[in-house]
């Protein structure tokens, strides 16, 4: 099942003086497998579009649902949010634990899953992100170059093996090499996985190489997919 978005629109500090409309009237649906590329200028409403994915903000009209489960469900969000990763700008400053594997593993057992599935499952993300669990795993996260603080991070994510990848900005900050391989990981773990993703850039090009739809935010408006 998709990730339907039906008239969805979005206010901030609805009801005060600040009240601010970020999102009008905006239907999309994400396809099993897709890539959907989101761009717009700065201030169109990417970013508050793709916190609606898996609950973190809740429409203000119009609905969100995940294969069928609507994020304004509080009941459903954890589920929800098992199936949805979330991937923010500049994510290695979301790494805190002592170790890479420990930071990795956080997700997981925020799932209730077993320690040797954990286990597993750290040691897999990890592998697929290009940092060899046995030269990284008892690292420090404060101890790594930028780029493998951000594949630190990814893994962190994967490791909760979400059926739908969501990326703001995933390249800010990279040089044209470190750009290249995020977007080379992104494209494998559609092909290999069937992940969908759904990125958010501010490059025409970047998303143009590997989305099969681009959806064009204007000014909280869907402009054109």
């Amino acid at each position: 099942m998709p990730i339907n978005i039906e008239q969805l629109s979005h206010t901030y500090l609805p009801g005060s003086a600040l009240a601010y409309p970020a999102l009008s009237n905006i239907s999309l649906t994400i396809s099993e497998g897709e890539f959907l590329g989101i761009i717009g200028h700065t201030g169109s409403g990417k970013s508050t579009l793709i916190q609606h994915l898996n609950g973190l903000l809740l429409p203000t009209e119009g609905n969100v649902q995940v294969d069928g489960l609507d994020t304004r469900e509080k009941k459903l969000r954890k589920q929800i949010r098992s199936l949805v990763g979330m991937v923010f700008q500049y994510p290695e400053y979301q790494l805190f634990d002592e170790t890479v594997a420990r930071d990795v593993a956080f997700g997981p057992k925020n799932m209730g899953l077993g320690e040797d599935e954990i286990a597993t499952r750290v040691n897999e993300a990890l592998r697929l992100v290009g940092l060899d669990p046995e030269a990284f795993s008892e690292k420090s996260p404060f101890e790594l170059s930028g780029g493998e603080k951000r594949r630190a991070a990814l893994a962190g994510i994967l490791a909760m093996r979400p059926k739908y990848l969501v990326l703001d900005e995933p390249m800010a900050g990279l040089d044209p090499r470190g750009r290249r391989e995020i977007l080379s990981l992104v494209e494998s773990l559609r092909r290999d996985f069937g992940t969908s993703i759904v990125m958010v850039s501010h490059s025409m090009d970047d998303v143009a190489m590997y989305a099969d739809r681009i959806a064009v935010l204007d000014q909280g408006s869907l402009f054109m997919v």
